[in-house]
């Protein structure tokens, strides 16, 4: 070999090796300044998220979801930078993306339902509602599985999709509820001895809202008596109490009163010829 062709393989063997530095130093530019957009970008996400009370239930969540995406971005663009197709890549996670999305189909639609109920908080833990038939007091909300605890004490999980595409009655939402009660009574007895044997009851229950005030009407004229319509209101936590504690007074009120609690009954008159 001559020295002309050692030297000029020498200079071609360190313009690779610049060309090599000269890459690597673009990577190494690249992949620090895909860290700092990406630190950038979390802050940004978890400002708004702090900001957002609907989504403070989930916001970890999508801060893991955000920040697991923006590196597999970052990864993509280096891994093109340095030569490497990524239209294969891409195209093989995709299908194995959809594989995985077919064979958790239902644990996915169950994630998104956890999303929708923790986002829009249609009730919280404490709350008592009825949601797919089911009624209870609910303990937990999960991403896949809400928990209740009926009034017999059994604890119920149900899936978040069947939740989230339910219709929920919340009866703790609002602070208070109506106790609505009828009862019959003679067409003997007078409407004021009525109204006034009713009123002794209510006021035996403090746990009956004064406003809005209690009401007693009369709601219907039967066959064989007058039905009376009351309507008062409680604290949801208090409904029970002062449903059954009305019931129970209301036949001792009308008995001290002798107001004829009447049934359905049929009156024949004979006449003779």
């Amino acid at each position: 070999m001559s020295t002309e062709e050692l030297v000029s393989g020498v200079l071609e063997g360190l313009k690779l090796n610049a060309l090599d530095l000269s890459a690597l130093f673009r990577t190494a530019l690249l992949i620090l300044a895909g860290v700092v957009v990406i630190r950038v970008l979390l802050r940004i996400v978890d400002r708004m998220l702090s900001r957002s009370q609907n989504l403070g239930s989930v916001g970890g969540y999508i801060r893991s979801v955000v920040r697991i995406a923006l590196w597999f971005l970052l990864v993509l663009v280096v891994a093109d930078s340095l030569g490497i197709p990524v239209a294969s890549m891409i195209a093989l996670l995709s299908v194995a993306g959809l594989a995985i999305s077919l064979a958790l189909q239902n644990t996915l639609s169950n994630l998104a339902g956890g999303i929708m109920i923790l986002v829009s908080k249609p009730f919280e833990v404490g709350d008592y509602v009825e949601a797919d038939g089911v009624g209870g007091t609910v303990i937990s909300i999960g991403l896949a599985y809400s928990t209740l605890a009926t009034v017999d004490n059994k604890e119920i999980f149900i899936p978040n999709s069947q939740v989230a595409a339910a219709k929920i009655i919340n009866y703790t939402k609002l602070g208070k509820r109506r106790v609505e009660l009828t009862f019959s009574a003679s067409y003997d007895a007078p409407t004021e001895t009525v109204k006034q044997a009713l009123g002794e009851v209510l006021a035996q229950f403090p746990q009956i809202l004064e406003d809005p005030a209690p009401s007693i009407w009369i709601s219907k004229y039967g066959a064989s008596s007058i039905e009376y319509v009351v309507r008062v209101w409680t604290a949801a936590g208090d409904y029970w109490d002062v449903y059954y504690g009305v019931m129970e007074g209301v036949r001792p009120a009308f008995q001290r009163h002798r107001i004829q609690m009447t049934y359905d009954h049929l009156n024949v008159h004979l006449l003779e010829k």
